[in-house]
C-alpha cells in the first residue's frame, strides 16, 4: 500500500497478525530486506516493511533537507497513525537502525521494544560530524555523476561488507539487485540528508529510554561491537547479542539465526495487555 506522509509517498507492505513489528531497512536496501521474517513472525506479529525515503518504491524528493532523520522519523509516526497503532516494536538495521533510534528518542510513547541491528547513535562531536559530512557529499556528488552501476560496484566492495563474499553467489547477485534498483538521486539525497554526518548525536538520549532494547552485532564488525558495547553501558534496559563469525550484515549471513533471535526477544518482552 502507499501512504502520503506530507506529500512524500510511502511504499508499505503489511502482512501478518498481532503486534504491531516495524521494520528499517540499511542504506540502498528496500523492504524486501526483510522478507525472510514473513514465515518466521507473521503469524505472531504484524509486519510493517516500510521503504524508507529515497529507497525502492518510496518517493525521491529533490530536496535533501526532506531526508532530514528527524523529518522522517515524523513519517514513521504518521504511519503507524495511519494504520491506527499507537505502539509498535521497532527494528532497524544499519541506517534503519539509525532511524529506529532517533524515531524512539523523538516518540518513545510509540515503542514497545526496539531492536537495533548494526547501529549507532550517532557521532559525538560536531568535528567528527564535519568529517563525516565532506565524505558523504563526496559520494553523493559520485553516484550523480558515475550512475548507479559504478556506485554498488565500489560499495559492494567496502570493508563493512567483507564478509558477505563468502555468501552463495545467487545471494550476492539478489542484493546487487537490490541496490541497483534504487533512484540514484534518492541514495544522494539520503546521504545528504540522513547520513551519519548530518544527523544529530543521540547517545545522550540512550539513558532516558524505559523499554527493552536488543543491540545486535556481528563479531567480525569490530566498529559496531565497540558502539553497542558503549550503548549498552547507558541503556537501562539492553541486552547485546554479539554474532559469531558475522559482519554487519547479520541478516543477510545469517538469516535463520537472526530471525530465532529476534523471535526469542519479542517473546520475552510480548506486550501484557
Amino acid at each position: 500500500m502507499n501512504i502520503v506522509s506530507k506529500d512524500v509517498n510511502y511504499a508499505v507492505e503489511i502482512t501478518g497478525n498481532g503486534d504491531p513489528l516495524v521494520l528499517l531497512h540499511g542504506f540502498t536496501g528496500n523492504r524486501d530486506t526483510w522478507k525472510f521474517l514473513i514465515p518466521l513472525l507473521s503469524d505472531r506479529y504484524t509486519l510493517i516493511m516500510v521503504d524508507i525515503i529515497g529507497h525502492g518504491m518510496s518517493a525521491t524528493p529533490a530536496d535533501h533537507r526532506r531526508y532530514e532523520l528527524e523529518n522522517v522519523a515524523e513519517d514513521i509516526k504518521y504511519i503507524l497513525d495511519v494504520l491506527h497503532f499507537p505502539k509498535a516494536h521497532i527494528l532497524g538495521y544499519s541506517m534503519g537502525g539509525r532511524l529506529g533510534l532517533g524515531f524512539a528518542c523523538l516518540y518513545p510513547e510509540y515503542v514497545d521494544t526496539l531492536i537495533l541491528e548494526s547501529a549507532s547513535p550517532g557521532l559525538l562531536t560536531e568535528e567528527e560530524r564535519e568529517i563525516r559530512r565532506g565524505n558523504d557529499r563526496k559520494l553523493a556528488e559520485r553516484i550523480l555523476a558515475n550512475g548507479m552501476e559504478a556506485f554498488v560496484d565500489q560499495w559492494e566492495n567496502i570493508p563493512l561488507f567483507e564478509s558477505q563474499k563468502r555468501l552463495s553467489a545467487k545471494t550476492r547477485s539478489a542484493i546487487r539487485e537490490q541496490r541497483l534498483a534504487n533512484d540514484p538521486a534518492g541514495l544522494s539525497n539520503s546521504l545528504l540528508g540522513m547520513g551519519t554526518g548530518s544527523q544529530a548525536s543521540y547517545w545522550e538520549q540512550l539513558q532516558t529510554l524505559d523499554f527493552p532494547v536488543l543491540l545486535v552485532t556481528g563479531e567480525l564488525d569490530h566498529k559496531f561491537c565497540r558502539i553497542a558495547d558503549s550503548m549498552k553501558k547507558k541503556l537501562k534496559r539492553a541486552e547485546w547479542k554479539i554474532i559469531n563469525d558475522a559482519g554487519h550484515a547479520i541478516h543477510v549471513e545469517v538469516g535463520e539465526k537472526f530471525g530465532k533471535i529476534i523471535s526469542e526477544f519479542l517473546k520475552r518482552n510480548r506486550r501484557r495487555n
